[in-house]
C-alpha cells in the first residue's frame, strides 16, 4: 500500500530542498518569524499557501475551531506557544483566521452533533455561549450564512481571550505587538479582515 506521507518526503527531499537549500541551512543560526497564525485544524486551510509565506516567516498554531482558551484555563500547548513567540521571538503580530464551512462552528451551533465527542465537547467550551448567541440571531438563509456567522464572532472571542494574556497585554501597551481577526473563504479564495472601527470584516 502507498503512502502519500512518505511520498512527499521523498518528492521533497528530491525536488524542493535542493531548491531551498540555503534557507534551510541558514536555519541552524534561529528562527525569526513575523507572525502567529492561529487557525483551525482543518485539513482544507492551509497557512502558507494562503500568506505565500516561506518556511521561517509564522509561526502557526492549529487547534479545533482556532480556539484560543483565555487566562487562567489549565496550561496548554497553544498558550506556551503564544508566550514563547510574544516572550522570546518577538513576533509582532497575532492572526486569528476562521474559516468557510467550520465543523467546529458547526458542532457550537448544533451542540447535539457532540453528544459522544467528550473531547471535542469539553474543548470547544472555550467558545462559552457563542452557539447558542449565533442561534439566536436565526434563522438564517442557509447553513452557509450560520456558519460564516458563527465562524466571525468566534474569531472575535478568540482575540478577547488573548487579550486576557499579561505578557499580550504589555507587547501591545509596548507598541510592539497587533492582534487581527481574519475570516477565510476557501470555496472562493475571499480573506476578510476584522475592522473594529467599523464593527465588521473587510476584504484584505
Amino acid at each position: 500500500m502507498s503512502n502519500p506521507l512518505r511520498t512527499g518526503v521523498q518528492e521533497f527531499r528530491k525536488s524542493v530542498y535542493p531548491k531551498k537549500k540555503a534557507l534551510f541551512e541558514k536555519f541552524a543560526e534561529g528562527q525569526q518569524p513575523h507572525s502567529v497564525f492561529v487557525t483551525c485544524s482543518d485539513s482544507r486551510i492551509d497557512p502558507y499557501l494562503l500568506t505565500s509565506s516561506e518556511p521561517g516567516d509564522i509561526f502557526v498554531i492549529r487547534t479545533a475551531g482556532n480556539v484560543v482558551p483565555p487566562k487562567g484555563c489549565p496550561a496548554s500547548g497553544v498558550s506556551a506557544t503564544i508566550e514563547y513567540a510574544i516572550s522570546v521571538l518577538k513576533v509582532g503580530e497575532i492572526v486569528v483566521c476562521g474559516h468557510a464551512r467550520c465543523g467546529a462552528m458547526d458542532a457550537v451551533t448544533r451542540p447535539e452533533t457532540m453528544e459522544n465527542l467528550g473531547e471535542v465537547r469539553a474543548w470547544l467550551d472555550h467558545v462559552g455561549t457563542l452557539g447558542a448567541e449565533v442561534n439566536e440571531e436565526g434563522p438564517f438563509p442557509s447553513d452557509e450564512v450560520r456558519l460564516e456567522t458563527a465562524a466571525k464572532r468566534n474569531v472575535n472571542r478568540q482575540l478577547e481571550n488573548l487579550e486576557t494574556f499579561d505578557f499580550i497585554q504589555e507587547a501591545m501597551d509596548e507598541g510592539r505587538l497587533r492582534l487581527t481577526g481574519w475570516y477565510y473563504d476557501f470555496v472562493s479564495g475571499q480573506v476578510e479582515e476584522y475592522d473594529a472601527a467599523a464593527d465588521r470584516y473587510v476584504a484584505v
